[in-house]
């Protein structure tokens, strides 16, 4: 597992649409997914440690920024026949058992992962009401283990602060995570 470190934000850039299935079975697009104060477009998978390690977080965080008016979508991009465990099947066990409060897509082509710019997983992408990205960074310090119960909420708090401004904070901490299995 190659450990990788997301680029700097690039403040404004327009998020990218896309048309894939979820473990629902439904299809969902970038307009279905938004929510009245924005969306966050985060690249997971099932088997990365560092998803793991904070997917407790990610569904913690995710349904207090639904509550803000901030929707979330999960995008599942990586080579299945490298790690079972991101199967569209496995997606859909995982997603059922820990109750996803957002949509779980598979990226069967890689060409969503492409397009964003995504480099590992997890790889969050912020973006304010006029889907203009405004963060790029963390979730919070937690790497392969969970950080401190009481450590910052960087991703949170971004999304707060785009909620309430629609600008994310020009101070953020790369996330960091398994390179994107590509075929």
């Amino acid at each position: 597992m190659v450990s990788t470190e997301t680029p700097i934000c690039d403040f404004n850039s327009p998020a990218v649409n896309f048309e894939l299935k979820g473990v629902d079975g439904n299809i969902h697009t970038l307009e279905s997914c938004k929510g009245e104060k924005g969306l966050l477009v985060m690249f997971i998978c099932n088997h990365c440690p560092y998803v793991k390690a904070i997917i407790d977080r990610i569904i913690r965080d995710t349904s207090e920024l639904k509550a803000m008016g901030l929707n979330t979508v999960a995008i599942m991009s990586n080579n299945p026949d490298e790690y079972e465990a991101d199967s569209f099947e496995n997606m859909q066990k995982i997603s059922k058992e820990m109750n996803f409060p957002f949509p779980y897509l598979i990226d069967e082509t890689q060409e969503i992962a492409k397009s964003y710019g995504a480099v590992c997983t997890p790889d969050f992408f912020g973006y304010n009401q006029n889907l203009e990205l405004q963060y790029r960074g963390r979730l919070d310090a937690s790497r392969k283990e969970s950080a401190a119960v009481d450590v910052k909420r960087d991703l949170f708090d971004a999304m707060s602060q785009i909620a309430k401004t629609g600008q994310g904070p020009i101070e953020q901490i790369p996330s960091m995570g398994c390179s994107i299995k590509w075929y």
